[in-house]
């Protein structure tokens, strides 16, 4: 995964550009949702999604395995983030009848260990996507 030099961004830096890829996000991913309906398996939507959202223009990665290392121990694949997005977006696709508060948890800490500050939840479970299956964070 590249990360782009974000060293001198400013909170409104950020603010523009969460916002502008959440928009391409939540479009896509309402249009799929209408196409395809709810509750199919979450890969289907990550493909689909990546797809979509590289023919937009943006660079999307899927399934990002992620190091950690504990006390000298290197722990490969810790864990894969779903999608992300110009190396500064998290995605993280579930299937369920309701985000949940765990949900929330394991984003805050893909971001926390990948170093990245952008994050969104989406939920394909739910009947209608917005507003409840989809929350944005910047960390």
């Amino acid at each position: 995964m590249t990360k782009p030099d974000t060293s001198g961004w400013t909170k409104k830096d950020w603010d523009a550009e969460s916002y502008r890829l959440s928009g391409i996000l939540i479009t896509e991913a309402i249009a799929i949702h209408k196409k395809y309906g709810p509750k199919l398996l979450e890969h289907f939507y990550q493909a689909i999604l990546a797809s979509r959202l590289r023919r937009r223009g943006l660079e999307v990665e899927t399934e990002v395995p992620v190091t950690v290392i504990d006390e000298g121990v290197k722990v490969d694949l810790a864990f894969r983030m779903d999608l992300v997005i110009n190396g500064l977006m998290v995605v993280e696709l579930k299937v369920a009848d309701a985000l949940r508060p765990v949900h929330k948890q394991q984003l805050l800490t893909y971001l926390r260990l990948s170093g990245l500050r952008l994050g969104a939840l989406l939920n394909f479970g739910m009947e209608t996507l917005m507003p409840d299956g989809y929350k944005h964070y910047i960390n």
